[in-house]
């Protein structure tokens, strides 16, 4: 049956029409907002629209994300993944690695340029232009800086030593043994993706670690596999190919 017109009111059920002669009336609050000649409606489809969870965010491609409360903070608890700002201004994907490791400019890529395999759940790979235009997060969100991550430290106890343990996902899935300290106590659940080497644009360590951008100067910070710390480190190269955890606030 050909559907002439369909009318989306509130996937509850559907009302078929065959040979009707009427007029279908639509009201609101006793008023009619809509009619419609029932010869030229083959039939209504009610349905119940996806109400955003009010613990996820959308980024500017409609990826969502978990986000976890830890404190006073909210992170999102997934790896960024979008491909454009948040202006809506595409990301160049940079798939050749001798042109990733010259970049002067923001780009991203997927884990051994393998969106299918990577995208989810690991997340996107992102060089520092990217981070510091301020305008990678969803609109409310950041990246965070060294402060931030030190903000969880202390919260989570204040001993990087082993607070890395509490963010690591608690499964060999994603992270090669012994997966060391994996409790993920915090829901912060991290995966380990490895990176992209900056010097030569290929991909290195899934599996063994996952490292996120700061925005303080060209730092990130990272997990092992074989321990339990969270590591801040400072670096010169900004062509670095890094995941990205986006913090709730300004």
């Amino acid at each position: 049956m050909k559907l002439v017109n369909k009318i989306t009111l509130s996937l509850m059920f559907a009302i078929t029409f065959v040979n009707a002669q009427e007029t279908m009336y639509i009201y609101k609050n006793g008023s009619i907002i809509g009619q419609h000649e029932l010869n030229q409606v083959d039939s209504v489809i009610f349905y119940k629209p996806e109400v955003p969870n009010e613990n996820s965010v959308t980024d500017i491609d409609g990826n969502v994300y978990k986000t976890v409360v830890i404190g006073t903070q909210t992170w999102m608890a997934e790896n960024l993944r979008t491909t454009k700002y948040n202006d809506g201004t595409e990301i160049p994907n940079i798939k050749d690695g001798i042109t990733w490791s010259e970049l002067t400019t923001g780009a991203y890529c997927w884990y051994e340029n393998d969106e299918a395999s990577y995208k989810e759940p690991y997340g996107g790979l992102y060089n520092w232009y990217v981070v510091e235009t301020g305008k990678l997060c969803p609109s409310g969100w950041h990246v965070p800086s060294n402060s931030d991550w030190e903000t969880l430290i202390n919260y989570l106890g204040g001993n990087a030593d082993v607070i890395g343990g509490m963010l690591k996902e608690v499964s060999l899935k994603h992270w090669n043994s012994p997966n060391t300290g994996a409790t993920n106590d915090s829901g912060f659940t991290a995966l380990s993706i490895g990176y992209r080497d900056w010097y030569s644009g290929t991909f290195n360590n899934k599996g063994y670690y996952n490292s996120w951008w700061s925005t303080t100067l060209v730092s990130y910070i990272s997990l092992h596999y074989d321990d339990s710390r969270l590591g801040f480190y400072k670096e010169r190269e900004k062509e670095w190919g890094f995941n990205v955890r986006c913090i709730k606030g300004f």
